[in-house]
């Protein structure tokens, strides 16, 4: 008599009996459900072919402002609308300083008008800001040193070509900043579309998983900056020791930028407590009170939940001991981001947590509402689709006032070029290392087949987004002046006080709303 003679099912019988469809509502539940699309290779490069004969490579090389363009001034107010008021003319400031400043704080008006442009139809998931300050080195959990896209606010899918497109862009305006000759930020261009097309060319030959565990690390980086770029003559031993003398100072400047340096610059012993300096305009220190630190530690918790179950109990070590509020970036002014310092088992164990204030896309009037509820919890998924290794400490929380932000650790070694530090010899190899690793992101977001299949292996995509760099840059340019003349006309104000004035004024009154108590009282 076998087993089964004796009542008992065989594995047949039992995978069938657990995968069969339930009664009821299940029934219809499962039925409803969709399977997943897995087209085969050739069908992926079809795809590709077909979206270049629909939007031929040299279509993305035209630019011309159409006649009925919004005024850029109008696209930056209506964005601003929902910033904090108080700190917007910090915005102006910071981007009235150059056409290049002024392009990092004006993704809006370029979100405009690549939609207004033709759609390849090829969609990854999008930096949306991927000018070249927005690369640069940080810190993998393994706490190895890895170089990657670091700004992820605008995140959303969308057309490939829209990061490529700025991307090029901002190396030829960093070049005309720089007092570099035109054809060097144009080269720049063509040489970082020419490493996205390479890229994505290999990576469409990887399994899947290869190209998930693809990242440039401290030992791929010395190579990748130091290379022969389009076939030009070879480096000699002196030169290519003074490139890696600079890359070396640059990867040492990152491991010094780390946790306790943060700590170190940021923060001060007051009565035998570490606490925030006060440093206006760039650090604002918040005096809390108990009911306050409660609404923050609850908050903290609700930021917790969304990390891994490993990172979750290490932070249940650490308690909240001070709080302070941030001016950063050029983009960014407007957007409440504070920090957190935290202490976990002595005054030998500091760790700084920034919270950083999400709104909506620029992206998003444009492509596709996001799939996220709240933009904290797109910002962190974008960033973690599209980078090699994230922040072990990166996640979300919404606020009581219904604004969302994204947490994570502040500096922890990491470090991007001054782009007024970019020469002619260097600006085209950052722009291959910047354009390689878009090109990664968006691998592992999008169809790496279907993308390769679209660009070719030729240079008619690198010249086409090279000639729409240099076009747009104009237009940069133009808008700029537009920019200036409404900030000397009065339309727009712009001011950033030494004592930091807007950013005390704005933490005293925004930081009620958003944790239910009066945080900051000037003294």
């Amino acid at each position: 008599m076998t087993v089964r003679d004796q009542g008992s099912a065989s594995v047949e019988d039992v995978v069938t009996r657990d995968l069969a469809p339930r009664r009821g509502a299940g029934v219809a539940r499962s039925s409803a459900r969709k399977p997943v699309p897995h087209p085969t290779v050739a069908e992926r490069k079809a795809k590709g072919r077909t979206a270049r004969e629909t939007v031929p490579r040299e279509q993305l090389a035209a630019w011309q402002a159409p006649a009925d363009r919004t005024n850029p001034v109008t696209l930056l107010v209506a964005q601003e609308k929902s910033r904090v008021q108080e700190l917007v003319p910090v915005r102006h400031a910071r981007m009235s300083t150059s056409a290049f400043a002024f392009y990092r704080g004006s993704a809006a008006v370029m979100a405009a008008d690549l939609a207004a442009m033709p759609r390849s139809g090829l969609d990854a998931q999008l930096c949306g800001d991927a000018h070249l300050a927005n690369f640069g080195l940080f810190a993998a959990p393994d706490r190895s040193v890895v170089f990657d896209v670091n700004d992820f606010d605008e995140t959303l899918p969308g057309p490939f070509e829209w990061d490529v497109k700025r991307l090029a862009t901002s190396f030829v305006l960093a070049a005309r900043d720089n007092g570099l000759p035109a054809r060097v930020g144009e080269d720049a261009a063509e040489a970082a579309c020419a490493a996205y097309r390479e890229a994505m060319s290999v990576f469409a030959g990887l399994r899947e998983v290869d190209i998930w565990y693809d990242r440039i690390d401290v030992t791929a980086l010395t190579p990748a900056l130091t290379q022969t770029a389009g076939g030009g003559k070879s480096k000699t031993g002196k030169e290519r020791a003074r490139e890696e003398a600079v890359i070396e100072g640059a990867l040492a400047k990152a491991r010094s930028r780390d946790a306790w340096s943060a700590i170190a610059k940021i923060t001060e012993v007051v009565d035998g407590q570490r606490r925030f300096r006060d440093q206006p305009p760039l650090l604002t220190r918040l005096a809390v009170t108990d009911d306050v630190r409660a609404t923050i530690n609850d908050l903290f918790r609700d930021y917790r939940a969304t990390l891994q179950d490993d990172r979750q109990d290490l932070l249940k070590r650490y308690a909240i001991i001070d709080m302070g509020h941030k001016v950063v970036g050029v983009g960014s002014v407007g957007l409440l981001a504070f920090v957190l310092l935290l202490r976990g088992r002595d005054e030998d164990d500091l760790m700084v947590l920034q919270v950083k204030q999400a709104q909506a896309s620029v992206l998003e009037a444009y492509t596709r509402k996001s799939v996220y509820r709240k933009h904290g919890h797109r910002v962190v998924t974008g960033q973690r689709l599209m980078q090699a290794a994230s922040d072990s400490f990166l996640g979300w929380l919404d606020a009581p006032g219904g604004r969302s932000f994204y947490v994570r650790q502040l500096r922890d070694m990491k470090w991007s070029p001054e782009p007024a530090s970019l020469t002619a010899r260097s600006l085209p190899k950052y722009a291959r290392l910047c354009g390689h690793t878009l090109a990664r992101g968006h691998a592992r977001s999008g169809d790496a087949v279907a993308l390769a299949a679209y660009l070719g292996k030729g240079r008619a995509f690198d010249k086409a987004v090279a000639a729409f760099s240099a076009a747009y840059a104009d237009q940069v340019e133009a808008d700029f002046d537009t920019f200036t003349a409404a900030l000397a006309d009065g339309t727009i104000v712009a001011h950033e006080d030494e004592s930091g004035a807007e950013g005390r004024t704005a933490a005293r009154l925004i930081a009620a709303p958003d944790l239910t108590a009066q945080v900051n009282r000037e003294k």
